[in-house]
């Protein structure tokens, strides 16, 4: 099971030191890398997970239902931890409910269960995606029509790529093949823009990144376990859901808190510590799904 672990986590953190060691000696447009990621490859990868035929997409709305549940609820159980602790809940929540599930979570959970856990992967992208740019723009700023938030190239390849999927149009095998070589540069390219992303934040807010280290994982797993109990979900899909909910914050959260002029060096410590947390909190849930059995 050791084994098992490590074999899931050092990909995960090497590629993103890499990241960070080519980050530290040279200053790659990162900005332009992610746009470029998230405007081309990860449409493709979406678009062609989905539209796959042997992907039967109807079998994960329970798990995409347990998904929101977790990004919503995380929210709602930690307003009072926020409130008490008189912390902005525009800086503290916002990471809080939106995990790492695209640079972190797809490769972490291609490396630990196979290629057959891509589609549940790209489902919890999805929904997590889709509240961020919808509920969490919402949060900073209320007055941001929905039209704007919800205009992004990874809606348009969802919408498209279902569409394919449940209509039953059998796309050629060779232009699937072809998105998915090009949506394939997606899933290291976010590795590696995590390494660079982590040399522009700093310790500064040290303490409230520690809570947060602590609240985001606590909170997912909290809410994924009575989702787990209640839904009938196949055991593969439990695992992702066990490993979406312990999640990090998403590396994005910091670059719309700057957006937003939202204490972005807050929400940096936050997105920081928590990362370097997951160091601790991955390797001890993949162990208790490993030993649970569940693929």
């Amino acid at each position: 099971m050791i084994g098992q672990i490590l074999a899931t986590m050092l990909p995960v953190f090497l590629i993103a030191g890499c990241g960070a060691l080519y980050g530290r000696y040279r200053t790659p447009d990162i900005q332009g890398l992610n746009v470029l990621n998230m405007e081309l490859f990860v449409p493709m990868l979406v678009f062609a997970v989905l539209a796959d035929q042997q992907a039967p997409l109807q079998d994960y709305g329970w798990l995409a239902l347990a998904a929101t549940v977790v990004v919503l609820g995380s929210g709602i159980i930690l307003y009072p931890v926020a409130r008490v602790l008189n912390l902005n809940l525009k800086t503290f929540l916002p990471p809080m409910m939106f995990n790492n599930s695209g640079n972190m979570g797809i490769p972490l959970l291609v490396l630990a269960f196979g290629e057959a856990a891509l589609p549940a992967a790209i489902v919890l992208f999805i929904v997590e995606m889709l509240l961020h740019f919808s509920v969490g723009l919402y949060m900073l700023d209320p007055y941001t029509s929905i039209i704007r938030r919800l205009r992004l190239p990874i809606v348009f390849a969802s919408i498209a790529g279902l569409t394919v999927n449940f209509s039953g149009v059998a796309l050629p095998g060779w232009l699937l093949e072809t998105l998915n070589m090009l949506g394939g540069v997606c899933i290291p390219l976010m590795l590696f823009a995590l390494g660079v992303r982590m040399l522009d934040v700093d310790f500064r807010d040290w303490k409230l990144g520690l809570i947060g280290a602590i609240a985001c994982p606590v909170s997912g797993l909290l809410l994924a376990w009575p989702m787990i109990a209640i839904l009938d979900l196949p055991g593969l899909q439990v695992a992702c859901l066990w490993v979406f909910a312990a999640l990090p914050p998403a590396v994005l959260n910091y670059m719309v808190a700057e957006q937003y002029q939202q204490e972005p060096h807050a929400v940096a410590s936050l997105v920081l510590l928590s990362n370097l947390g997951s160091l601790v909190v991955m390797p001890i849930v993949l162990g208790l799904v490993f030993a649970a059995g569940y693929v």
